[in-house]
């Protein structure tokens, strides 16, 4: 029987933390792939490109795997119920329960973290603890059958995890060489570990809005969860 893989797809999702991982898990054998959000009409990216759902929340199977990818469209996620319910129920059978960037937002905001170890996108990493998870500061943390990447171009890395983890190391390898995924980066500068001082503070400036206000909805969050 196919295993099944679901990525959510929503609004202004960070496209390349979905088609990352899309094309490292769907070159799998005997895989079955799902865009699954709540309808089937076409959903635009957070830098324009345009994707087709798949499937419905009503009419998605049971997934082996569910995978939450970030993007600017998280904020409302993390508020919405239908969301929420329909990754509860599919993680309370999921073989694997995962994230990519701020994807893990989502899965705290749905009560899915609580005491387990996850990461995320750097600049929102400080946003762990209060939706119940350890933050690690990792490319790529497993706790149990969650997964979580961190950001953006993290979800091949932690594709490529998950993907020994079904397949074996062998396998993964070989997915690993057909995508020939070998980053050589022009730069240094891919974690405020390494970039210059004056390109992470840029970085963190064009964050500031955005970490306000998801501040604001994960405290909403945190205090929805401490009520269950």
């Amino acid at each position: 029987m196919a295993l099944q893989i679901g990525f959510l797809l929503f609004p202004q999702v960070q496209q390349l933390d979905l088609t990352g991982p899309y094309d490292v898990l769907a070159s799998l054998p005997d895989v079955q792939v799902h865009l699954v959000w709540k309808d089937l009409v076409p959903v635009t990216a957070s830098t324009g490109l345009v994707l087709k759902p798949t499937r419905t929340f009503d009419d998605c199977p049971q997934l082996d795997v569910i995978c939450v990818p970030g993007g600017a469209g998280v904020g409302p996620l993390m508020e919405d119920a239908q969301t929420l319910a329909f990754l509860q129920t599919q993680a309370a059978r999921a073989r694997y329960v995962t994230s990519v960037c701020t994807g893990s937002l989502v899965l705290g905001a749905a009560g899915l973290l609580q005491g387990k170890r996850a990461t995320t996108h750097w600049a929102y990493h400080e946003l762990l603890p209060k939706l119940g998870a350890i933050a690690v500061q990792d490319r790529v943390v497993r706790d149990g059958n969650l997964f979580t990447g961190g950001g953006i171009t993290a979800g091949i890395d932690f594709a490529l995890v998950l993907a020994e983890e079904l397949v074996g190391a062998d396998a993964a390898q070989l997915i690993q060489l057909q995508l020939e995924y070998a980053p050589a980066p022009p730069f240094n500068s891919g974690s405020p570990q390494t970039a210059p001082s004056a390109v992470v503070d840029e970085a963190r400036h064009r964050a500031a809005p955005s970490l306000k206000l998801r501040t604001e909805i994960t405290e909403r969050a945190a205090a929805r969860l401490a009520l269950r």
